[in-house]
């Protein structure tokens, strides 16, 4: 900053004791002052200590924010095969649909019991084959992708939720049918398992 002689002296006069840190000169020249660190209350030194601390901040809340998208991609990343296929069939000899529905991580979006939920058991190919299939059908959520009918039964355990409301206390009744499922599709294959019929 510039100031006039007679600046000068009334900022020498208000200043009193607080200029400490300020260097006035009678000339001409323009008065010059330097701020300490001192009077800010923050050292060069302490700053430099402190850029490593906030550098690791910043790293450690961008890897909390990748995390959650991971975790976030993964829950919409449970494709037909991770949901409903089981082929060969697991060899689960009592409450199969219990041990499979918890290890499947199989719930509602709001952490509930599935009312009812189907495991296919034949080979993937073969589920992948009804997106070729001549039986198109009406999708019951009215999506946008089209839904197809398989053209052969495929053998299947249907869990059907008998108590339980909050997950994983959930128990369900083994419907262990021969259907027809009602896939939905996209250009890359089936998507869900709309339905099945028997």
């Amino acid at each position: 900053m510039i100031f006039t002689n007679r600046e000068k002296a009334i900022k020498y006069q208000r200043l009193g004791k607080q200029s400490q840190g300020m260097v006035l000169e009678e000339s001409d020249y323009p008065l010059i002052f330097s701020v300490s660190s001192y009077s800010i209350g923050v050292r060069a030194k302490d700053v430099k200590d402190l850029i490593p601390l906030v550098i690791l901040m910043v790293i450690l809340f961008l890897l909390l924010l990748f995390w959650e998208n991971e975790l976030d991609e993964e829950v919409m990343a449970a494709t037909l095969d991770q949901l409903h296929v089981d082929y060969p069939q697991s060899d689960v000899p009592v409450r199969y649909c219990n041990h499979m529905i918890i290890q499947r991580l199989i719930k509602e979006a709001n952490s509930t019991c599935k009312k009812e939920h189907v495991f296919v058991h034949e080979r993937p190919r073969n589920i992948n084959s009804v997106c070729n299939s001549l039986r198109k059908v009406a999708c019951q959520n009215h999506s946008t992708l089209l839904c197809f009918q398989s053209e052969t039964k495929f053998k299947m355990t249907v869990c059907k939720l008998i108590e339980g409301t909050r997950y994983p206390a959930c128990s369900y009744h083994i419907s262990p049918p021969e259907g027809f499922i009602v896939v939905t599709c996209d250009d890359m294959g089936p998507v869900n398992i709309q339905r099945y019929d028997e």
